[in-house]
């Protein structure tokens, strides 16, 4: 009798899964509670789908908090495997200038087309508006969101849960499977990429929505990293912001208030700014931050910051702003965040991604608890643990058969 495996989310993990399942002789069924396939990777891909980066592993490897853990599944299946699926799809990729994968067409929606098409000439089937409510050992609880339908349960082999985090809810993730679990298994999730807060007084005003262009951020002792940073209504926001959010949870476990440092002129030396912040008697103030390098954005975010005793003190000010100290009220709500860190915890899987108190029961992409910044680093290890989970189902079933 065919084996039967039931795969909970459509998203580029669970469909991933799928891929690797629908190679051998299974009767595969993905569930999808929303009208269709892999919303949040196509909202992701609107700009531009950013699928993987071509670095070194060693190097891409240290991206990820856990990296020890996923490195086996990640260097199995690297940015050159992903490119080469993607060929074999149809769809060609480039690698731009930061080292990026993108797809030349840059859009999600020609990938993941051709990708379902695959997937349904594979025999794997899709039930869209189908809502797992429950997981009881092999058996799943599932109520259709058609009008009039019951819920009705369905017994499986083994089951793939690929049902995301809990950010952007609104297309699908919505974290309803924590229940299903053993909370001492998951690791409470926390924002990640996602803009932090501030409170800005009135004088800001005139540059909120403006870039802080060509700075260096950093936390603590954690490594500076240059680019972009955004002053929105809410504080500030930015892949910059992004890269920095591991330390700054760091610092909220270890009970320390968030602080981020900036430095709003790093192409100039402390001496160099000291000589150009001297005051002048024939230029106003403005004019001469103006001069030293500070545009509008930067300056208002001197004035906010720094005490106004300092400003007419260049070599005081000069260490201000090479060093700006930006205390940090918090992250933004984890519903608008890209991604998530926490969930379930490597101590609760097996290196089959197989869950030690439900054999039959498997796990994959951001539901696991690993976090990495943008740059495809997330839709890598979503693929690569998608691969891996389907590969832990196949060895175990074979063994179950044999």
């Amino acid at each position: 009798m065919t084996q039967r495996v039931a795969i909970i989310g459509a998203g580029p993990a669970g469909l991933m899964a799928a891929e690797l399942l629908s190679q051998y002789d299974y009767d595969v069924h993905v569930y999808e509670q929303k009208p269709s396939a892999a919303r949040k990777f196509l909202m992701a891909g609107k700009t531009g789908l950013n699928i993987s980066h071509a670095e070194p592993f060693e190097q891409f490897v240290q991206r990820y908090d856990q990296a020890e853990w996923l490195s086996p599944w990640i260097k199995q299946w690297d940015a050159k495997w992903i490119q080469h699926w993607m060929k074999d799809l149809g769809i060609e990729t480039y690698i731009g200038s930061s080292g990026r994968v993108f797809p030349i067409e840059m859009k999600a929606a020609p990938l993941l087309r051709v990708w379902l098409k695959r997937l349904t000439e594979h025999g794997i089937q899709f039930h869209y508006r189908h809502q797992v409510v429950d997981l009881q050992q092999n058996e799943l609880r599932i109520q259709s969101l058609l009008e009039g339908q019951q819920p009705y349960s369905e017994y499986f082999d083994a089951i793939v849960m690929a049902c995301g985090a809990v950010s952007w809810p609104k297309l699908g993730s919505d974290g309803a499977w924590q229940k299903w679990l053993n909370v001492e298994s998951i690791e409470p999730f926390q924002a990640s990429n996602a803009g932090v807060e501030l409170t800005w007084s009135k004088f800001m005003q005139p540059v909120l929505g403006q870039p802080l262009k060509r700075v260096d951020a950093w936390v603590a002792e954690s490594a500076r990293t240059q680019g972009d940073i955004v002053i929105s209504h809410y504080g500030l926001e930015s892949g910059l912001i992004y890269k920095q959010g591991r330390a700054l949870r760091q610092q909220v476990r270890d009970g320390q208030p968030m602080q981020l440092y900036l430095d709003l002129l790093p192409d100039q030396t402390l001496e160099q700014l000291t000589q150009k912040l001297q005051p002048s008697k024939k230029q106003s103030l403005s004019n001469v931050w103006r001069k030293a390098g500070l545009d509008s954005a930067k300056s208002a975010l001197v004035r906010e910051s720094v005490d106004k005793a300092l400003w007419h003190d260049a070599a005081a000010l000069a260490e201000q702003i090479k060093q700006l100290k930006i205390t940090i009220h918090g992250f933004r709500p984890i519903e608008e965040a890209i991604s998530c860190a926490g969930g379930v915890k490597r101590e609760a899987l097996n290196t089959q991604l197989q869950l030690k108190d439900n054999p039959s029961v498997f796990l994959c992409g951001e539901m696991l608890d690993w976090d990495a910044p943008t740059g495809g680093y997330l839709l890598t290890a979503c693929l690569a643990t998608g691969r891996a989970a389907g590969e832990g189902v196949h060895q175990t079933l074979k063994a179950k058969s044999a």
